[in-house]
């Protein structure tokens, strides 16, 4: 049997791990972004989230300008520039509706997760076992940071993918 003593310190010591756990689920909080490819973690550098939009996003995994262009759509069509910044359209034609590649404002998925923001984001950040290269700063020529989207940039283009769904399905992404 536990003594009196013996009880106290067990569960002080049972409170000051569960405490522990708290803060450290707390410090874990942040996006955890995943290929595509294989789900494995896909690591982005702090340096890319420079605008409070993408440091909201790597935060909270929810797209500001979603919802923003959603209310406002004017705000939205000036995002369609990034469409043709790295030649989107020659895959998924000039308003995203498919070409060689699917697709973008549909709700025929090529993967699931594009139901997020979040997931969209992942595939076109660091690309697909499907022929989609990645598009993230970085990682587009080997060496080079300053080719590719940054954080904000591609936030915009979902925001502007968002913008002109044209699926018949629920919009999840405006929740």
């Amino acid at each position: 049997m536990f003594s009196n003593k013996a009880f106290k310190a067990a569960f002080l010591i049972s409170s000051i791990m569960l405490v522990s756990l708290g803060f450290s689920l707390q410090a874990n909080a942040a996006c955890n972004f995943v290929a595509t490819q294989d789900g494995s973690p896909l690591v982005i550098k702090d340096e890319y989230f420079t605008t409070p939009e993408a440091k909201q996003f790597k935060e909270t995994c929810i797209n500001p300008y979603t919802k923003r262009f959603a209310a406002d759509p004017e705000l939205g069509k000036k995002a369609k520039k990034y469409y043709g910044t790295y030649s989107c359209s020659q895959c998924h034609g000039p308003g995203g509706t498919g070409q060689t590649g699917p697709s973008i404002v549909d709700d025929v998925w090529q993967y699931p997760k594009h139901v997020t923001d979040k997931g969209m984001f992942e595939t076109i950040w660091h690309g697909t076992n499907n022929g989609m290269g990645a598009k993230g700063r970085g990682l587009m020529v080997e060496g080079d940071n300053e080719t590719g989207f940054n954080v904000d940039e591609l936030l915009q283009l979902i925001g502007w993918f968002r913008l002109n769904y044209k699926g018949t399905g629920e919009k999840p992404w405006l929740q």
